[in-house]
């Protein structure tokens, strides 16, 4: 029955007695953190980030000139449309029309073209 209780025991103390002696053995580790290193900030890194953003600033900026030349023809087309209705409105020929699909000034017996 002793040897019984003894075979458990030296069973149950077994993985104890593996952990301690596994701390025991390791020795702290220490290590020096009185260092300070000042970096001027300009590395491989940020240059490379820097060529990109000013890539991307580059495509970004004739993407924006080309919407706005197209917008500036879209209102110069809207502006001359505007002028020529107004031309077309008080106009002396009675058969001149305003067509607003095709924003011309139409006759009205013909459907050409009339030059206010």
């Amino acid at each position: 029955m002793n040897t019984i209780l003894h075979k458990r025991l030296t069973q149950a103390l077994w993985p104890l007695a593996l952990l301690l002696s596994a701390f025991a053995l390791t020795q702290p580790a220490h290590a020096e953190t009185n260092k300070l290193i000042i970096e001027s900030g300009d590395n491989a890194q940020t240059r490379q980030n820097a060529a990109m953003e000013k890539e991307q600033w580059n495509d970004t900026r004739s993407l924006r000139h080309k919407v706005n030349k197209r917008v500036e023809k879209e209102w110069d087309k809207d502006d001359v449309a505007f002028d020529a209705r107004d031309n077309c409105q008080q106009s002396a020929n009675l058969n001149a029309y305003w067509e607003p699909n095709t924003l011309r000034c139409l006759d009205r017996r013909t459907g050409r073209v009339v030059a206010p």
